[in-house]
């Protein structure tokens, strides 16, 4: 039911409780990213997985689609301020890769590289977590490229933007290495909860 006066859902107390501070929510999906939306041909497409591993591997479309799946019923928030609650995304989980390329002791940050040279960053305190996967599905159709498709993190639990769309690999470190919103100013923990939008 929405609110006649703002358009916007009326929450239940409950709702309220799940929305961070300085946010307001919406039913909608805003698509927001830096240029265009990449193509991408399936058949050539592939995953890398580096860096302080013991274990670095590549995989294709068709073993990706092959792995162990999981579905995660969950809320979003962007830094722009919008907030989606219950939404559903469908993938690989995270702890699949991390147990594959099994990482070295020294390992304490993840690069998320993606299309046309986008990068974040996280420690890997927050990126290994059972609420994070690599998504191709959203509301129980693939994803879409202007929303990522067709593949992109989804780790709930930071600003949206720390979930990198059109997700073509992972690097782990043992230093962290920010990423292309965090060299223009945004937040480099990206906490909702604190509102962690912007570096002082």
């Amino acid at each position: 039911m929405l609110d006649r006066l703002t358009s916007r859902p009326k929450l239940t107390d409950d709702q309220k409780r799940r929305v961070p501070p300085g946010q307001y929510v919406t039913e909608k999906w805003p698509v927001l990213h830096y240029g265009s939306v990449p193509r991408t041909d399936l058949a050539s497409w592939d995953f890398k997985v580096w860096g302080q591993v013991e274990e670095p591997f590549t995989f294709t479309w068709d073993e990706f689609l092959a792995m162990p799946r999981k579905a995660l019923h969950t809320d979003i928030h962007c830094v722009t301020r919008w907030s989606r609650l219950d939404a559903d995304f469908e993938g690989v989980p995270i702890q699949h890769i991390l147990q594959r390329a099994r990482l070295e002791p020294t390992a304490r940050f993840v690069v998320e590289h993606c299309e046309q040279g986008y990068t974040t960053n996280l420690p890997l305190a927050v990126f290994d977590d059972d609420d994070v996967i690599l998504a191709d599905k959203a509301d129980g159709q693939p994803l879409t490229p202007e929303h990522g498709g067709p593949l992109r993190l989804v780790l709930p639990k930071r600003y949206f933007w720390k979930s990198g769309k059109w997700l073509r690999g992972l690097e782990f470190r043992e230093t962290d290495q920010i990423g292309f919103w965090e060299r223009y100013g945004y937040h480099n923990d990206a906490d909702p909860w604190k509102e962690e939008r912007f570096s002082d």
